[in-house]
Protein backbone atom coordinates (compact mmCIF):
# COMPACT_ATOMS: atom_id res chain seq x y z
CA UNK A 1 0.00 0.00 0.00
CA UNK A 2 3.14 2.17 0.87
CA UNK A 3 4.42 1.51 -2.76
CA UNK A 4 1.69 2.32 -4.47
CA UNK A 5 0.87 5.67 -2.31
CA UNK A 6 3.71 6.55 -2.91
CA UNK A 7 3.88 6.00 -7.05
CA UNK A 8 0.62 8.08 -6.95
CA UNK A 9 2.40 10.62 -5.27
CA UNK A 10 4.95 11.08 -7.97
CA UNK A 11 2.54 10.24 -10.72
CA UNK A 12 0.84 13.93 -10.36
CA UNK A 13 4.18 15.19 -10.32
CA UNK A 14 4.68 15.68 -14.22
CA UNK A 15 0.96 16.71 -13.96
CA UNK A 16 1.61 19.78 -12.27
CA UNK A 17 5.01 20.58 -13.88
CA UNK A 18 3.37 20.14 -17.32
CA UNK A 19 0.50 22.54 -16.14
CA UNK A 20 2.94 25.01 -14.68
CA UNK A 21 4.64 25.30 -18.02
CA UNK A 22 1.18 25.70 -19.96
CA UNK A 23 0.74 28.32 -17.45
CA UNK A 24 3.54 30.28 -18.28
CA UNK A 25 1.68 31.50 -21.12
CA UNK A 26 -0.71 32.99 -20.13
CA UNK A 27 0.11 36.30 -21.03
CA UNK A 28 -2.10 35.21 -24.23
CA UNK A 29 -4.71 34.19 -22.16
CA UNK A 30 -8.10 36.50 -21.68
CA UNK A 31 -8.81 36.97 -18.23
CA UNK A 32 -11.39 34.53 -17.99
CA UNK A 33 -9.27 31.52 -19.47
CA UNK A 34 -7.01 32.43 -16.65
CA UNK A 35 -9.44 32.10 -14.14
CA UNK A 36 -10.93 28.65 -15.62
CA UNK A 37 -7.09 27.28 -15.50
CA UNK A 38 -6.17 28.38 -12.63
CA UNK A 39 -9.49 26.62 -10.94
CA UNK A 40 -8.59 23.59 -12.67
CA UNK A 41 -5.05 23.13 -11.81
CA UNK A 42 -5.71 23.70 -7.80
CA UNK A 43 -8.64 20.91 -8.44
CA UNK A 44 -6.08 18.64 -9.75
CA UNK A 45 -3.45 19.15 -6.94
CA UNK A 46 -6.51 18.78 -4.24
CA UNK A 47 -7.91 15.60 -6.05
CA UNK A 48 -4.28 13.99 -5.86
CA UNK A 49 -3.34 14.83 -2.77
CA UNK A 50 -7.03 13.49 -1.17
CA UNK A 51 -6.58 10.55 -2.98
CA UNK A 52 -3.05 9.61 -2.13
CA UNK A 53 -3.91 10.41 2.44
CA UNK A 54 -7.23 8.26 1.66
CA UNK A 55 -5.14 5.21 0.25
CA UNK A 56 -2.67 5.69 3.58
CA UNK A 57 -5.73 4.82 5.51
CA UNK A 58 -8.01 7.57 6.57
CA UNK A 59 -8.80 10.42 4.79
CA UNK A 60 -8.23 13.77 4.79
CA UNK A 61 -11.95 14.98 6.63
CA UNK A 62 -11.59 12.16 9.02
CA UNK A 63 -7.85 11.89 9.94
CA UNK A 64 -8.67 13.17 13.80
CA UNK A 65 -11.56 11.47 14.44
CA UNK A 66 -11.66 8.30 16.93
CA UNK A 67 -11.60 5.11 15.72
CA UNK A 68 -15.15 2.85 16.21
CA UNK A 69 -14.62 -0.51 17.19
CA UNK A 70 -17.05 -3.57 16.77
CA UNK A 71 -17.92 -5.89 19.03
CA UNK A 72 -20.19 -9.42 18.27
CA UNK A 73 -23.43 -9.15 20.90
CA UNK A 74 -24.52 -12.15 22.56
CA UNK A 75 -26.89 -13.17 19.73
CA UNK A 76 -24.15 -13.27 17.90
CA UNK A 77 -24.96 -9.38 15.69
CA UNK A 78 -22.26 -7.37 14.69
CA UNK A 79 -23.16 -3.80 16.58
CA UNK A 80 -21.30 -0.63 17.33
CA UNK A 81 -19.91 -0.19 20.57
CA UNK A 82 -23.18 1.50 22.25
CA UNK A 83 -23.51 4.14 24.77
CA UNK A 84 -24.94 4.09 27.50
CA UNK A 85 -29.10 5.01 27.23
CA UNK A 86 -31.57 4.33 29.98
CA UNK A 87 -35.41 4.09 29.62
CA UNK A 88 -37.90 4.80 32.20
CA UNK A 89 -40.91 2.67 32.29
CA UNK A 90 -44.26 3.22 34.47
CA UNK A 91 -46.73 1.03 35.35
CA UNK A 92 -49.70 0.94 37.49
CA UNK A 93 -53.11 -1.91 38.49
CA UNK A 94 -56.50 -1.88 38.10
CA UNK A 95 -58.50 0.19 36.14
CA UNK A 96 -61.78 -1.01 36.59
CA UNK A 97 -64.65 0.92 35.20
CA UNK A 98 -68.02 0.59 37.60
CA UNK A 99 -71.01 1.60 36.56
CA UNK A 100 -71.03 5.03 38.28
CA UNK A 101 -68.13 5.90 36.20
CA UNK A 102 -69.36 5.26 33.31
CA UNK A 103 -72.68 7.37 34.59
CA UNK A 104 -70.39 10.43 35.41
CA UNK A 105 -68.65 9.79 32.18
CA UNK A 106 -71.76 9.90 29.85
CA UNK A 107 -72.53 13.04 27.84
CA UNK A 108 -75.80 14.74 26.76
CA UNK A 109 -75.06 13.12 23.14
CA UNK A 110 -74.93 9.70 24.19
CA UNK A 111 -71.25 9.23 24.09
CA UNK A 112 -68.75 9.10 27.05
CA UNK A 113 -66.05 11.42 27.82
CA UNK A 114 -63.27 9.71 30.42
CA UNK A 115 -60.10 12.23 30.02
CA UNK A 116 -61.05 13.63 33.48
CA UNK A 117 -59.80 10.28 35.19
CA UNK A 118 -56.45 11.10 34.09
CA UNK A 119 -56.00 14.69 34.45
CA UNK A 120 -53.38 14.27 37.25
CA UNK A 121 -52.58 10.93 36.31
CA UNK A 122 -51.53 12.59 32.54
CA UNK A 123 -48.35 14.89 33.42
CA UNK A 124 -46.82 11.53 34.71
CA UNK A 125 -47.03 9.56 32.42
CA UNK A 126 -45.92 11.54 29.86
CA UNK A 127 -42.60 11.76 31.45
CA UNK A 128 -42.12 7.98 30.93
CA UNK A 129 -40.62 6.24 27.90
CA UNK A 130 -42.78 3.26 27.90
CA UNK A 131 -46.48 2.48 30.53
CA UNK A 132 -48.13 -0.14 31.27
CA UNK A 133 -51.98 -0.56 32.72
CA UNK A 134 -53.86 -3.24 33.97
CA UNK A 135 -57.13 -2.27 31.86
CA UNK A 136 -59.50 -4.93 34.17
CA UNK A 137 -62.72 -5.41 32.19
CA UNK A 138 -63.66 -5.91 28.39
CA UNK A 139 -65.30 -3.58 25.81
CA UNK A 140 -67.90 -5.25 23.40
CA UNK A 141 -70.30 -3.01 21.22
CA UNK A 142 -72.25 -6.05 21.07
CA UNK A 143 -72.82 -6.42 24.80
CA UNK A 144 -74.47 -4.45 27.27
CA UNK A 145 -72.75 -1.88 29.63
CA UNK A 146 -72.03 -3.28 32.77
CA UNK A 147 -69.69 -2.87 36.22
CA UNK A 148 -69.54 -5.99 38.56
CA UNK A 149 -69.46 -8.48 38.36
CA UNK A 150 -69.41 -8.62 34.62
CA UNK A 151 -67.43 -6.13 33.14
CA UNK A 152 -68.13 -4.24 29.59
CA UNK A 153 -67.36 -0.35 29.01
CA UNK A 154 -67.68 2.01 26.68
CA UNK A 155 -65.78 2.09 23.73
CA UNK A 156 -64.47 5.93 24.56
CA UNK A 157 -62.68 4.50 27.39
CA UNK A 158 -59.66 3.85 25.26
CA UNK A 159 -58.96 7.03 23.98
CA UNK A 160 -58.73 8.40 27.14
CA UNK A 161 -56.26 5.67 27.94
CA UNK A 162 -54.50 6.26 24.91
CA UNK A 163 -54.58 9.91 25.37
CA UNK A 164 -53.41 9.59 29.47
CA UNK A 165 -50.18 8.18 27.80
CA UNK A 166 -50.33 3.87 27.94
CA UNK A 167 -48.83 2.07 25.00
CA UNK A 168 -49.79 -1.31 26.65
CA UNK A 169 -52.49 -2.83 28.54
CA UNK A 170 -52.85 -6.07 30.68
CA UNK A 171 -55.63 -8.15 29.50
CA UNK A 172 -54.76 -11.40 31.16
CA UNK A 173 -57.15 -11.01 34.34
CA UNK A 174 -60.21 -12.71 35.93
CA UNK A 175 -62.66 -10.52 34.11
CA UNK A 176 -61.57 -10.72 30.32
CA UNK A 177 -64.41 -13.67 29.81
CA UNK A 178 -67.04 -11.60 31.36
CA UNK A 179 -68.62 -10.55 27.50
CA UNK A 180 -67.64 -13.59 26.23
CA UNK A 181 -64.62 -15.33 23.95
CA UNK A 182 -66.06 -12.30 21.67
CA UNK A 183 -64.93 -9.62 24.11
CA UNK A 184 -61.43 -11.05 24.43
CA UNK A 185 -61.26 -10.40 20.40
CA UNK A 186 -62.86 -7.13 20.68
CA UNK A 187 -61.12 -5.57 23.92
CA UNK A 188 -57.87 -6.39 21.76
CA UNK A 189 -58.73 -4.99 18.51
CA UNK A 190 -60.33 -1.65 20.59
CA UNK A 191 -56.51 -1.20 22.39
CA UNK A 192 -54.94 -1.77 18.86
CA UNK A 193 -57.61 1.06 17.45
CA UNK A 194 -56.45 3.28 20.21
CA UNK A 195 -52.98 3.15 19.04
CA UNK A 196 -51.86 0.87 21.91
CA UNK A 197 -50.69 -2.56 22.19
CA UNK A 198 -52.63 -5.30 24.63
CA UNK A 199 -50.81 -8.17 25.88
CA UNK A 200 -52.27 -11.59 28.09
CA UNK A 201 -54.36 -12.75 25.26
CA UNK A 202 -53.49 -13.55 21.62
CA UNK A 203 -56.24 -12.75 19.24
CA UNK A 204 -53.52 -12.84 15.92
CA UNK A 205 -51.95 -16.31 16.18
CA UNK A 206 -52.20 -19.10 19.20
CA UNK A 207 -50.40 -18.61 21.81
CA UNK A 208 -48.08 -21.50 21.35
CA UNK A 209 -47.04 -19.95 17.84
CA UNK A 210 -47.30 -16.15 18.60
CA UNK A 211 -44.19 -14.04 19.52
CA UNK A 212 -43.30 -12.58 22.01
CA UNK A 213 -45.15 -8.88 22.42
CA UNK A 214 -41.21 -6.39 22.33
CA UNK A 215 -41.22 -3.19 22.69
CA UNK A 216 -37.84 -1.14 21.20
CA UNK A 217 -37.25 1.73 23.34
CA UNK A 218 -34.14 3.56 22.44
CA UNK A 219 -32.46 0.68 21.48
CA UNK A 220 -33.34 -1.63 24.66
CA UNK A 221 -35.56 -4.44 23.82
CA UNK A 222 -38.45 -5.03 26.51
CA UNK A 223 -40.39 -8.09 25.96
CA UNK A 224 -44.03 -8.20 28.02
CA UNK A 225 -45.60 -11.21 29.16
CA UNK A 226 -48.85 -11.53 31.34
CA UNK A 227 -51.31 -14.48 33.37
CA UNK A 228 -54.16 -15.09 34.86
CA UNK A 229 -55.01 -17.55 37.74
CA UNK A 230 -58.50 -18.13 36.06
CA UNK A 231 -61.54 -16.74 34.51
CA UNK A 232 -64.30 -16.60 37.56
CA UNK A 233 -64.96 -20.22 35.80
CA UNK A 234 -66.25 -18.40 32.54
CA UNK A 235 -63.67 -20.80 30.62
CA UNK A 236 -65.76 -23.86 31.51
CA UNK A 237 -68.17 -22.44 28.58
CA UNK A 238 -65.90 -22.04 25.66
CA UNK A 239 -63.86 -24.81 24.05
CA UNK A 240 -60.96 -26.21 24.93
CA UNK A 241 -59.01 -24.98 21.71
CA UNK A 242 -60.43 -21.20 22.37
CA UNK A 243 -58.63 -21.50 26.03
CA UNK A 244 -55.53 -22.78 24.72
CA UNK A 245 -55.44 -21.00 21.54
CA UNK A 246 -56.33 -17.13 23.28
CA UNK A 247 -55.84 -17.54 26.68
CA UNK A 248 -52.66 -17.22 28.68
CA UNK A 249 -52.99 -18.75 32.12
CA UNK A 250 -50.30 -19.61 34.45
CA UNK A 251 -49.41 -22.98 33.15
CA UNK A 252 -45.48 -23.38 34.39
CA UNK A 253 -44.60 -25.48 31.37
CA UNK A 254 -45.45 -22.80 29.44
CA UNK A 255 -44.66 -19.60 31.42
CA UNK A 256 -41.47 -21.17 31.46
CA UNK A 257 -40.75 -21.50 27.79
CA UNK A 258 -41.77 -18.21 27.24
CA UNK A 259 -39.80 -16.45 29.66
CA UNK A 260 -37.24 -18.22 28.94
CA UNK A 261 -37.73 -17.43 24.93
CA UNK A 262 -38.06 -13.40 25.87
CA UNK A 263 -35.05 -13.86 27.92
CA UNK A 264 -32.62 -14.69 24.86
CA UNK A 265 -34.99 -12.29 22.33
CA UNK A 266 -35.08 -9.20 24.52
CA UNK A 267 -32.72 -6.91 26.71
CA UNK A 268 -35.32 -7.13 30.15
CA UNK A 269 -38.52 -8.83 30.56
CA UNK A 270 -41.40 -7.38 32.48
CA UNK A 271 -43.94 -9.94 33.61
CA UNK A 272 -47.61 -9.11 34.92
CA UNK A 273 -49.08 -12.22 36.58
CA UNK A 274 -52.68 -11.65 38.14
CA UNK A 275 -53.15 -14.44 41.09
CA UNK A 276 -53.69 -13.72 45.16
CA UNK A 277 -56.45 -13.09 47.50
CA UNK A 278 -58.72 -10.40 47.26
CA UNK A 279 -58.00 -7.30 49.77
CA UNK A 280 -55.84 -9.27 51.95
CA UNK A 281 -52.86 -6.83 52.09
CA UNK A 282 -49.93 -9.64 52.49
CA UNK A 283 -48.95 -11.70 49.35
CA UNK A 284 -49.65 -15.83 49.82
CA UNK A 285 -46.98 -18.28 49.79
CA UNK A 286 -48.10 -19.90 46.40
CA UNK A 287 -47.21 -15.96 44.73
CA UNK A 288 -44.02 -16.01 46.83
CA UNK A 289 -43.12 -19.30 45.13
CA UNK A 290 -44.21 -18.55 41.80
CA UNK A 291 -42.98 -15.35 41.16
CA UNK A 292 -39.84 -16.32 42.35
CA UNK A 293 -39.85 -19.18 40.11
CA UNK A 294 -40.31 -16.18 37.50
CA UNK A 295 -37.47 -14.56 38.40
CA UNK A 296 -35.37 -18.06 38.05
CA UNK A 297 -36.55 -18.75 34.54
CA UNK A 298 -35.54 -15.15 33.52
CA UNK A 299 -38.01 -12.30 34.46
CA UNK A 300 -36.10 -9.09 35.56
CA UNK A 301 -39.08 -7.14 36.89
CA UNK A 302 -43.23 -8.48 38.41
CA UNK A 303 -45.45 -6.45 38.26
CA UNK A 304 -48.27 -8.46 40.47
CA UNK A 305 -52.17 -7.67 40.57
CA UNK A 306 -55.36 -9.30 41.41
CA UNK A 307 -56.14 -8.17 45.16
CA UNK A 308 -57.54 -4.89 44.44
CA UNK A 309 -55.31 -3.75 47.18
CA UNK A 310 -51.77 -2.83 47.18
CA UNK A 311 -49.13 -5.85 48.60
CA UNK A 312 -45.26 -5.25 49.65
CA UNK A 313 -42.15 -5.03 46.83
CA UNK A 314 -39.18 -7.02 47.48
CA UNK A 315 -35.87 -7.22 45.70
CA UNK A 316 -33.88 -10.40 44.49
CA UNK A 317 -30.91 -10.74 43.70
CA UNK A 318 -29.49 -13.28 40.42
CA UNK A 319 -26.39 -13.08 39.42
CA UNK A 320 -25.05 -9.98 41.26
CA UNK A 321 -28.08 -8.34 39.69
CA UNK A 322 -31.37 -6.48 41.42
CA UNK A 323 -34.57 -7.42 39.96
CA UNK A 324 -37.63 -6.44 41.14
CA UNK A 325 -41.26 -7.58 42.56
CA UNK A 326 -44.27 -6.26 43.83
CA UNK A 327 -46.92 -8.68 44.41
CA UNK A 328 -49.64 -6.65 43.83
CA UNK A 329 -50.15 -2.31 42.53
CA UNK A 330 -53.57 -2.30 43.70
CA UNK A 331 -56.59 -0.49 41.95
CA UNK A 332 -55.52 3.06 40.10
CA UNK A 333 -58.92 3.96 39.29
CA UNK A 334 -62.06 2.23 40.89
CA UNK A 335 -65.13 3.54 42.77
CA UNK A 336 -63.58 0.83 45.66
CA UNK A 337 -63.25 2.57 48.51
CA UNK A 338 -64.36 3.23 52.30
CA UNK A 339 -67.11 4.53 51.32
CA UNK A 340 -68.54 1.64 49.29
CA UNK A 341 -66.51 -1.19 50.55
CA UNK A 342 -67.96 -0.93 54.24
CA UNK A 343 -68.33 -4.53 54.79
CA UNK A 344 -64.66 -5.10 54.03
CA UNK A 345 -61.96 -4.60 56.70
CA UNK A 346 -59.19 -3.27 54.33
CA UNK A 347 -62.01 -0.72 52.71
CA UNK A 348 -59.34 1.86 53.04
CA UNK A 349 -57.02 0.13 50.71
CA UNK A 350 -59.23 -0.17 48.32
CA UNK A 351 -58.70 3.48 46.97
CA UNK A 352 -55.32 3.39 46.94
CA UNK A 353 -52.71 2.10 44.59
CA UNK A 354 -49.01 3.04 43.13
CA UNK A 355 -47.54 4.08 40.10
CA UNK A 356 -44.02 1.98 39.90
CA UNK A 357 -41.84 4.42 38.65
CA UNK A 358 -38.66 1.98 36.99
CA UNK A 359 -35.31 3.12 35.44
CA UNK A 360 -33.61 0.57 32.64
CA UNK A 361 -30.30 1.07 31.84
CA UNK A 362 -28.41 -0.61 29.02
CA UNK A 363 -24.18 -0.11 28.60
CA UNK A 364 -22.17 -2.13 26.29
CA UNK A 365 -24.66 -4.37 25.86
CA UNK A 366 -25.64 -5.43 29.56
CA UNK A 367 -28.73 -4.45 30.74
CA UNK A 368 -29.89 -3.65 34.39
CA UNK A 369 -32.30 -1.87 36.95
CA UNK A 370 -30.84 1.20 37.41
CA UNK A 371 -34.03 3.07 39.96
CA UNK A 372 -37.32 1.59 40.95
CA UNK A 373 -39.94 3.68 43.16
CA UNK A 374 -43.66 3.47 43.68
CA UNK A 375 -45.40 6.29 43.80
CA UNK A 376 -48.44 5.72 46.69
CA UNK A 377 -51.83 7.04 44.48
CA UNK A 378 -55.55 7.46 45.24
CA UNK A 379 -58.98 7.98 43.59
CA UNK A 380 -60.75 11.16 44.81
CA UNK A 381 -64.13 10.71 44.31
CA UNK A 382 -66.47 14.15 45.03
CA UNK A 383 -70.08 14.87 44.39
CA UNK A 384 -71.34 16.71 41.28
CA UNK A 385 -73.99 17.76 42.64
CA UNK A 386 -76.23 16.28 39.48
CA UNK A 387 -77.52 13.18 39.14
CA UNK A 388 -77.99 10.52 36.34
CA UNK A 389 -81.53 10.21 34.19
CA UNK A 390 -82.35 7.15 36.16
CA UNK A 391 -81.36 9.48 39.28
CA UNK A 392 -78.19 8.44 40.85
CA UNK A 393 -75.76 10.98 42.12
CA UNK A 394 -72.76 11.70 39.82
CA UNK A 395 -69.27 11.86 41.09
CA UNK A 396 -66.10 13.22 39.89
CA UNK A 397 -63.37 10.52 39.99
CA UNK A 398 -59.60 11.94 39.14
CA UNK A 399 -55.96 9.62 40.46
CA UNK A 400 -54.36 11.39 42.42
CA UNK A 401 -50.35 10.84 42.60
CA UNK A 402 -49.70 11.53 46.18
CA UNK A 403 -46.40 13.38 45.83
CA UNK A 404 -48.63 16.45 44.56
CA UNK A 405 -50.82 16.31 46.86
CA UNK A 406 -48.26 16.28 50.48
CA UNK A 407 -47.43 19.10 51.70
CA UNK A 408 -44.80 20.61 49.38
CA UNK A 409 -47.03 19.37 46.37
CA UNK A 410 -47.78 21.71 43.78
CA UNK A 411 -51.97 20.98 43.85
CA UNK A 412 -52.11 20.72 47.99
CA UNK A 413 -53.68 24.13 48.42
CA UNK A 414 -56.49 22.34 46.48
CA UNK A 415 -57.52 19.68 49.30
CA UNK A 416 -59.91 20.87 52.23
CA UNK A 417 -59.10 19.76 55.66
CA UNK A 418 -60.60 16.14 55.82
CA UNK A 419 -58.90 15.29 52.12
CA UNK A 420 -55.41 16.48 53.59
CA UNK A 421 -55.53 14.11 56.27
CA UNK A 422 -56.99 11.30 54.64
CA UNK A 423 -54.33 11.40 51.77
CA UNK A 424 -51.23 11.96 54.06
CA UNK A 425 -52.16 8.83 56.10
CA UNK A 426 -52.92 7.13 52.70
CA UNK A 427 -49.13 8.66 51.66
CA UNK A 428 -47.64 7.52 54.84
CA UNK A 429 -49.33 4.08 55.30
CA UNK A 430 -48.58 3.13 51.77
CA UNK A 431 -44.84 3.76 51.67
CA UNK A 432 -44.53 1.79 54.55
CA UNK A 433 -46.60 -1.12 53.68
CA UNK A 434 -44.95 -0.80 50.30
CA UNK A 435 -41.08 -0.78 51.40
CA UNK A 436 -39.22 -0.03 48.73
CA UNK A 437 -35.90 0.89 49.28
CA UNK A 438 -33.56 0.24 45.77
Amino acid sequence: MEKRSRRIKQSGLPVVRESIQFFKKYQQWSNKTFVVVLLIVVAISMALTLLAQGIEGVPLWNRNAPAVSQNSDSKGQNSVTEEETSVRIMANGDLLYHIPIYRTALKEDGTYDFHENFEYVKPWLKQADLVIGDFEGTVNKDHYLAGYPLFNAPGEVMGAIKDAGYQVLDLAHNHILDSQIEGVFSTADAIEKAGMTPIGVYTQEPRDKAPIVIKEVKGIKVALLAYSYGFNGIEEYISKEDYDNHLSDLNEEKMKAEIERAEKEADITVVMPQMGIEYQLEPTEEQKELYHKMIDWGADIIFGGHPHVVEPAETVEKDGDKKLIIYSMGNFLSNQRIETMQDEENAKWTERGVLMDVTIKKKAGKTTIETAKAHPSWVNRTPKGTYSPEGYPLYLYQTYILDDFIEGGKYRSQLDDETKERIDTAYKEMNEHVGLKW
